[in-house]
């Protein structure tokens, strides 16, 4: 199976840059206008709000980044010139954590197969040399890529409650450790976590250097998070369902994959009234 990430020094050369589509997903304020000052040569960039997510009319209907229709996302991936043979690379500068990992979760969810992320992020790949310039070109003559759902797995909120009171399956949250256990919420009108969520921030994920840790580490450390459940039993949320992908990328380069994606996340759970607990539930906190 192809690593979802790639190390930049494998992309330092320019012939290990050409054929392939450079996406930067870097998102937030001044987003578009970071990138227009400095990005790695060749990159196109897309907009987490704008391209990777539809604006919901009701944030407790699906949260703050519910997916787009298929078709809406099929069409920028046509304007960027990505087909089903395209090699594509990904990446921000929240060493993945943000907008690039939601991407690469997109891309699989089209069956997409060639689409990693870089490791380590912008800062790594200036270090590594890999230069700054002028974007590539948008590759307009392609269709719309050829996919009608999404393929990968997710959950919506009744399963994620159903999940989160069977014993037999797992629901991680991987908000920092303070949002989980409510004592600061920066983003959500509530604090606080759902009932039977433990914690795993996906901040775990990385090493020192902010580099995902090794395969054999994260499957080590998730193994003993899963103890006897299969990755099909877990359901990953975050705030709006954009760093849950950074620990489903990190269990797929673990090794183990098939956990489902709870799209809605804390900014669905918390205004739908449904129970709230704060502090730590039992077993709450597995990192």
């Amino acid at each position: 199976m192809l690593s979802p990430l790639i190390d930049p020094r494998e992309l330092v050369a320019p012939e290990a840059r050409r054929k392939l589509v450079l996406i930067d997903a870097r998102s937030g304020p001044g987003a578009r206008a970071r990138y227009e000052e400095r990005h790695l040569e060749g990159a196109l960039h897309v907009d987490l709000d704008q391209d990777l997510a539809s604006k919901p009319a009701d944030p407790a209907r699906g949260g703050r980044h519910p997916l787009p229709a298929p078709e809406v996302f099929a069409a920028l991936l046509g304007r960027l010139g990505i087909g089903p043979a395209t090699r594509v690379v990904v990446y921000d500068d929240k060493s993945g954590a943000n907008a690039a990992s939601r991407f690469w979760w997109m891309l699989k969810a089209a069956s997409h197969e060639d689409v990693r992320v870089l490791d380590g992020g912008l800062e790594a790949a200036l270090a590594a040399g890999i230069p700054t310039g002028t974007p590539g070109p948008y590759l307009a003559q392609r269709s719309a890529y050829p996919f009608a759902s999404w393929q990968r797995p997710t959950a919506d909120v009744d399963e994620v409650a159903s999940a989160a009171r069977d014993p037999g399956c797992l629901v991680i949250d991987v908000r920092d450790a303070v949002r989980y256990r409510g004592e600061s919420e920066p983003i959500d009108p509530v604090p606080g976590h759902l009932p039977g969520a433990i914690n795993v921030p996906f901040a775990s994920n990385l090493g020192p250097d902010g580099r995902f840790l090794p395969p054999e580490e994260l499957a080590r450390k998730y193994r003993a998070v899963l103890g006897e459940r299969e990755p099909s039993d877990v359901i990953v949320h975050c705030g709006s369902g954009v760093t849950a992908c950074h620990t489903l990328l990190a269990l797929e380069h673990a090794g183990l994959t098939g956990a489902r994606l709870y799209v809605g996340s804390w900014s669905e759970w918390c205004r739908s009234g449904r129970p709230i607990v704060k502090g730590v539930s039992p077993g709450g906190e597995g990192s």
